[in-house]
């Protein structure tokens, strides 16, 4: 069914061709959406600005294309020229709002509802803005405006006073986040799988060294940043003294890595044994679980430990678009030899062409890089 039907048409009732009619015949389509908000987010990241999506559908009884097509009206007529009015989906409709933060898409967003609801049409809307604060602090999810929590809102059609300030934001970037595609997931499956029975002589012995060798735990667990922000816990070896984390900050002066990752060739938490796992990468196998669970998967960008990945610059948490992975095109081409600024690109560049074949030749490509130890630390 199409959603940029005339109203009148859909009503069976004659209709002028009114200027704002004709412009809502020439509403943007899902995909036309799609790519405005990827080309005002790299505007946003350019300028360091913000821009907000305020997606609306209707609970009414009336058909829904028709009640659609007169909310976008409605839009229209509160919308500025530099605004994009289109199909979110076919249950919904949207407006992109360029340099307009939470209070600002809200505000417009209340006065959309304003106007619908007098005509009964029931709506409900969220509202998301960018960039949006992708880690969790003290516990709480907050927003990039104010204290507001990353959680669903729909206005109230019942009539209660809610001001913008008081509304919870949703953050763009989850809808920006790209799913897993259903080949890249079988190929995590069959490879994860395989790869854990192959190795599991060589983890067992891994273990067995790393507990006869150093007191604490085999297993070191992390959380990272992962797909959309979304924290998880890493499985490693534990290549390091019990205390690495509490040490860290007193090393961070001999931190060999630019930008917010840590990294120093000779460090001296590393164990006797953790030395030759760490520079083999053996250390890394425990992570096929987190591939099993689908928190990872076998190629995608390194997920970074959540403080790392909170102080990244704007436009570098493009890397969080997809599933983190074992190995990427850093992984074989740059490590420790390039900036943080230079690993991110490369992380970008796999994420515009992801696709099996290149899965493969990452994956192939691996495999002399670990043997060969490139950039190993």
């Amino acid at each position: 069914m199409r959603l940029d039907v005339d109203v009148a048409k859909a009503s069976r009732a004659p209709a002028p061709a009114s200027p704002e009619l004709r412009r809502l015949k020439h509403l943007l389509s899902p995909e036309q959406v799609s790519f405005v908000l990827q080309r005002e987010r790299s505007r946003a990241d350019r300028h360091q600005a913000e821009f907000s999506l305020v997606i609306f559908r209707s609970e009414s009884e009336m058909k829904l294309h028709v009640a659609l097509l007169k909310i976008a009206r409605i839009i229209l007529t509160h919308a500025r020229a530099t605004d994009e009015i289109g199909h979110y989906d076919k249950t919904s409709v949207c407006v992109i709002l360029p340099e307009t933060g939470g209070n600002g898409a809200w505000q417009f967003a209340q006065r959309v509802c304003d106007d619908a609801k007098r005509q009964g049409l029931m709506p409900v809307c969220v509202v998301y803005t960018y960039p949006s604060s992708w880690f969790p602090k003290n516990g709480k999810s907050h927003s990039h405006n104010g204290d507001r929590g990353n959680v669903p809102v729909s206005v109230d059609v019942n009539g209660k006073n809610l001001t913008p300030s008081e509304i919870p934001v949703q953050s763009l970037e989850k809808l920006l986040a790209k799913k897993m595609p259903w080949w890249k997931r079988g190929l995590d499956l069959l490879g994860a799988s395989v790869a854990l029975i192959l190795f599991a002589p060589v983890m067992a012995i891994i273990a067995i060294a790393i507990k006869f060798t150093s007191p604490g735990p085999v297993i070191f667990k992390q959380k990272r940043a992962g797909l959309a922000g979304k924290i998880f816990e890493i499985y490693k070896f534990r290549s390091m003294t019990t205390d690495a984390e509490a040490r860290k900050k007193e090393l961070m002066a001999l931190n060999e890595q630019d930008g917010p990752a840590f990294k120093i060739k000779f460090d001296p938490r590393v164990t006797p044994i953790g030395k030759f796992i760490r520079c083999t990468s053996l250390d890394e196998l425990p992570q096929l679980w987190n591939v099993i669970r689908g928190e990872m998967s076998l190629v995608g960008p390194r997920p970074l430990p959540v403080d790392e990945a909170g102080a990244a610059q704007q436009w570098q948490h493009r890397r969080l678009e997809v599933t983190p992975g074992l190995t990427c095109i850093w992984q074989i081409k740059g490590r420790s030899r390039v900036t943080f600024d230079e690993w991110v690109r490369m992380d970008i560049n796999y994420i515009r062409r992801r696709n099996i074949a290149h899965d493969l030749a990452i994956l192939f490509q691996t495999i002399p890089a670990v043997l060969l130890r490139r950039g190993a630390r």
